[in-house]
């Protein structure tokens, strides 16, 4: 069966909307008020390790009767050098000592207590659950994953920043693509952390829709109807939206993060590495101005995991400097609505615009 009739089937509009998987953002709450909007809900499992993700989806699956996607990082592990050792002690010397001076007392992990997670154990758990439709970025699955997932009946959709990105997701037996540009919110979805690709978004989707044959949903600055018709024009068969959710009442962002929002202006929105080590869009704050500016920044997945705590405790103090607010760069009015209702808000105007145009 197509992934046309399979979406069709999945969320039963001409205009199929995808819930944005924002890993800290997304909350199963969200993800069912998506369902309920007529959209397909996405779980957010990023790199949590197999248990959590069983408790997710079992949590979200028990107050749902409705299919929802799940979606996983795929990104390499650097190796553990000397090299690598060094620069992280030295970056965390750094960052707890720039916690201090800002007011933020913080014991950082050392690297020996880091544990990473391998994507094969998260797709253990979605088999498990039996989940039905999976999203990953960061790069490619391997293929005994590839083979795994499709013995089981699971779609699988990739997400690429670049043509070459989209065409290896195809060849490598990938049902559907999702095209990211490079305006989007939150973290880059590229297969190498640099250089990234410089792509802007409707020429990237123009460019992939002439390159592969598989169904697309385009990601990044989709907030209206005219976004999603205009998209829809290019080739996307689907629509996911991330920051039009940022301030709904299933957003995890605490209320301080979410009146920083709304304040936020086109300037205040960067490409940092500051807080993961991978390049994200989001709000500037003080503590990406001086890390961007330091080069103090480890590979992904260990910088991440180095400001990790350092965020849960600008939350505890409402430190807006050293939190991260990731956010695309099409700025508008951020619906403090639920879920449910943001989405179908957008529904009917994306379909009252087509009816209008095709009248």
């Amino acid at each position: 069966m197509k992934w046309s009739n399979q979406i069709t089937q999945l969320v039963g509009t001409e205009y199929p909307v995808i819930q944005a998987p924002m890993f800290g953002v997304t909350t199963p709450e969200m993800v069912i008020a998506a369902s309920r909007a007529g959209a397909l809900g996405s779980l957010s499992l990023g790199d949590l390790a197999a248990d959590r993700c069983s408790d997710l989806i079992r949590s979200t699956a028990a107050n749902l009767n409705a299919p929802f996607a799940v979606n996983i990082f795929v990104n390499a592990i650097p190796e553990i050098s000397a090299d690598l050792r060094a620069h992280y002690n030295e970056t965390k010397a750094f960052v707890e000592q720039l916690a201090r001076e800002h007011g933020l007392e913080v014991t950082l992990p050392a690297l020996d207590s880091i544990r990473v997670t391998d994507y094969r154990e998260q797709i253990d758990a979605i088999l498990s659950h039996q989940c039905k439709v999976m999203s990953f970025t960061f790069g490619n699955l391997d293929e005994q994953s590839v083979k795994r997932l499709k013995d089981n009946n699971v779609i699988m959709i990739g997400t690429c920043t670049s043509v070459g990105e989209a065409v290896a997701l195809e060849e490598a037996g990938i049902d559907i693509i999702c095209v990211q540009r490079l305006e989007a919110g939150g973290h880059r979805g590229s297969f190498d952390e640099m250089p990234i690709p410089e792509i802007g978004g409707f020429s990237l989707l123009s460019q992939v829709k002439e390159h592969v044959h598989v169904p697309l949903i385009y990601a990044g600055g989709l907030y209206n109807g005219n976004t999603m018709h205009a998209a829809k024009l290019l080739g996307a068969a689907g629509f996911q939206i991330g920051s039009l959710l940022l301030k709904s009442k299933e957003s995890a962002l605490l209320d301080f993060e979410k009146k920083r929002l709304s304040q936020v202006q086109e300037s205040d929105i960067v490409l940092t590495r500051s807080f993961s080590g991978r390049y994200a869009r989001g709000i500037k704050n003080k503590f990406i101005e001086i890390l961007d500016a330091s080069q103090k920044i480890l590979p992904y997945p260990y910088q991440n995991k180095l400001t990790g705590e350092l965020r849960k405790a600008a939350k505890a103090y409402k430190n807006i400097d050293f939190v991260n607010i990731w956010a695309g760069q099409s700025i508008h009015a951020y619906s403090e609505l639920s879920t449910q209702d943001i989405i179908r808000n957008l529904i009917r105007e994306v379909e009252i615009l087509h009816t209008s145009l095709v009248v």
